[in-house]
């Protein structure tokens, strides 16, 4: 058996959670491979909402075990709260969740040096979302951290108060206030309670799970656009958030790698800091986001919004060797009675191009494609032959752009308002 991927494209916001849990059924464990509580993963069924943040969106699913891989940050007391959220919904979260010992730890500390060095950007800022997670990878590759497994330590607190010592003469220098003592209340409060849950090897885990033919699917956090090697650097976030990041964050071979699922929005949207080829400035952008919601699940920051760059999404498939897309919320362009796709950039130079350049950051113009919308509601459409021919042809014209074949199409936020175009492989 081989690991089945879903990730974004974009920059993130795509629908991966409601995706996952669609999806959950096929699969009989789901697995998150990176990010923090960065994320924020939505899922909307029987008229209620669920934000998850570290937790793999097959958490609802009473057949699926859930798997925190290590290539996860891990942010104990946020951690602490969402299962306590879970509490009213009678889940077994202690027999369908297991947490990789090599989890890195977001430390209180960590939190706080993000801020720091957020405020110390000025302009420069890179709109992190201030969860620590920049500072926690920064001492995960510098051999610093403190992982998940160190709580069995009997020197666990000796550990802790020197990577703290270090954090604090960091933030005196940048002459950064804080308190620190509920903090450290709250966090080693988090520590006792993480320990009632199975905190395992979980590239083993995951391993045994695949000799025995069981079907895995791993959760991406973000998008591809925004991972630390291929996105718009520097705005980007701290881990690999492609395909190839599965291979390092749950322990897993590259042959063993199967079905690639693509996520994106039929619009973009991106949150924070950096550059946005497409983005709208005008009242269509403001409408786009009206309709849309479009509003950080875990920030609460509006989304800036533009159309389809795809350029961008060509490039995202090429790197994650996706090989089926699922198109999200084509429901917010309802509202227009045409839509305009981009298909190429042209440069400062006058030169046009299909691919992305090296620095996005310079302003490029966008070559736009003018298609006519459906200019209607999706309200009861039950399959893909009752849509909008509009619709129809918007789907044809980014598979034949893209070459690989849109299988869903999202037409709302719950978990029923999901067309199947053709039949999802799983690896």
């Amino acid at each position: 058996m081989k690991v089945d991927i879903l990730l974004g494209l974009q920059w993130g916001d795509e629908g991966k959670g409601k995706i996952v849990d669609y999806l959950a059924p096929k699969y009989e464990n789901v697995a998150r491979f990176q990010g923090g509580p960065n994320a924020g993963h939505t899922l909307e069924f029987d008229g209620i909402k669920h934000v998850l943040h570290q937790i793999p969106s097959g958490i609802f699913r009473a057949s699926t075990q859930n798997i925190i891989g290590n290539g996860v940050v891990l942010d104990l007391v946020i951690f602490k709260k969402e299962l306590e959220d879970l509490a009213q919904f009678n889940l077994d979260l202690k027999a369908n969740l297991q947490i990789a010992e090599k989890a890195q730890l977001i430390l209180p500390t960590h939190r706080l040096l993000d801020a720091a060095y957020e405020k110390a950007k000025g302009d420069r800022k890179i709109g992190s979302t201030l969860k620590g997670i920049g500072p926690t990878y920064q001492d995960k590759i510098a051999r610093t951290g403190l992982r998940l497994g160190d709580i069995k330590s009997s020197n666990f607190k000796e550990k802790y108060d020197a990577l703290i010592a270090k954090h604090c003469a960091i933030l005196d220098q940048y002459n950064f206030e804080y308190d620190l003592a509920p903090l450290n209340k709250a966090f080693f409060e988090a520590v006792e309670y993480v320990k009632q849950f199975k905190i395992v090897d979980s590239a083993y885990v995951i391993n045994d799970m695949l000799n025995a033919d069981q079907t895995v699917l791993a959760e991406g956090a973000q998008g591809s656009l925004l991972d630390i090697d291929f996105g718009s650097y520097p705005f980007v976030t701290s881990s690999n958030t492609t395909a190839a990041g599965v291979c390092s964050g749950l322990g897993v071979a590259p042959a063993r790698i199967g079905e690639v699922y693509g996520i994106f929005k039929a619009y973009c949207t991106r949150v924070g800091s950096g550059p946005f080829p497409t983005e709208l400035f005008d009242d269509t952008g403001v409408r786009m986001q009206t309709e849309g919601n479009e509003f950080g699940s875990t920030t609460g920051r509006a989304r800036r919004c533009g159309w389809l760059d795809l350029p961008a999404l060509k490039y995202a498939v090429m790197i994650n060797g996706v090989t089926q897309l699922f198109m999200m919320k084509a429901d917010v362009l309802n509202i227009f009675e045409e839509i305009q796709v981009c298909t190429n950039y042209e440069l400062n130079d006058g030169t046009v191009v299909d691919r992305l350049p090296f620095d996005i950051e310079d302003p490029i113009k966008p070559v736009y494609k003018t298609v006519k919308g459906w200019n209607r509601s999706l309200s009861g459409v039950e399959s893909f032959e009752d849509m909008p021919q509009e619709l129809k042809d918007y789907v044809k014209l980014i598979e034949n752009e893209v070459g690989v074949p849109v299988n869903i199409v999202s037409v709302g936020p719950d978990r029923t308002e999901t067309i199947v175009k053709n039949e999802v492989t799983v690896g």
